[in-house]
C-alpha cells in the first residue's frame, strides 16, 4: 500500500497506476451534486470560488454530524457518475483530482489523461472507516446546502484505490 501526501505532486501521479491500493494524508474538500451545480453557476460566471480549487482533491461525500470526540461523523462516498457533467470542467480549471464510488465517464477519463491528473475510488458502505481517518473537518462554502455544503477535511491514512490513472488506465475496464 502507497502511503501519499496531498497535494499530490506531478511525481506522485505518474508512479500510480489503476488499482494500486493507497492511503491520503492532507487535505481534501467533499462536494456532492447541489454544491457542484453552484460550483458551475460561480464559475460560469467567471466570479471567484469562496475556495481555492487549482490542486484540490474532491471527495464526493457528505459527512454526517459528528459524535462527541468525533472531527466528523459517517462520511462515505456518493455514486461518482453522477458528477460526470462537472468533472471535466473542474479538472481543466486545475482541480488536482476526485475520489469517489463507481466508475465515471469516458469523457472524465479523458480530461483525468489531458490534465494529467488521477480519480480515487473510496470503499461503498464504509462512512464510519472514513470517519476515523478525518483529524478536522471544517464547513467552508455553501452551508445551506447541510451534509452537501463544501466541508475541508484533513484526513490521515484514508484508503483508496486508484481508478483511473493519469495513462488512461482504468480498474473498470
Amino acid at each position: 500500500m502507497k502511503k501519499l501526501t496531498l497535494p499530490l505532486t506531478s511525481k506522485d501521479i505518474k508512479e500510480l497506476h489503476a488499482g494500486d491500493s493507497i492511503q491520503l494524508t492532507g487535505v481534501i474538500l467533499t462536494a456532492r451534486d447541489c454544491a457542484h451545480k453552484r460550483i458551475k453557476e460561480i464559475m460560469e460566471k467567471g466570479e471567484p470560488l469562496p475556495f481555492e480549487l487549482k490542486g484540490a482533491y474532491i471527495y464526493y461525500a457528505g459527512p454526517c454530524p459528528a459524535k462527541p470526540g468525533m472531527a466528523s461523523g459517517s462520511c462515505g462516498p456518493t455514486t461518482s457518475a453522477r458528477m460526470d457533467s462537472f468533472a471535466p470542467a473542474l479538472l481543466d480549471a486545475g482541480l488536482g483530482g476526485m475520489i469517489g464510488k463507481g466508475e465515471m465517464s469516458d469523457e472524465v477519463r479523458r480530461a483525468v489523461v489531458r490534465n494529467e491528473r488521477v480519480y480515487f475510488a473510496a470503499i461503498g458502505g464504509a462512512g464510519a472507516l472514513y470517519a476515523e481517518a478525518i483529524k478536522k473537518s471544517e464547513c467552508i462554502a455553501f452551508p445551506d446546502l447541510l451534509s452537501e455544503a463544501v466541508y475541508r477535511l484533513e484526513v490521515e491514512n484514508f484508503p483508496a484505490v486508484v481508478s483511473f490513472d493519469s495513462y488512461g488506465n482504468s480498474i473498470y475496464d
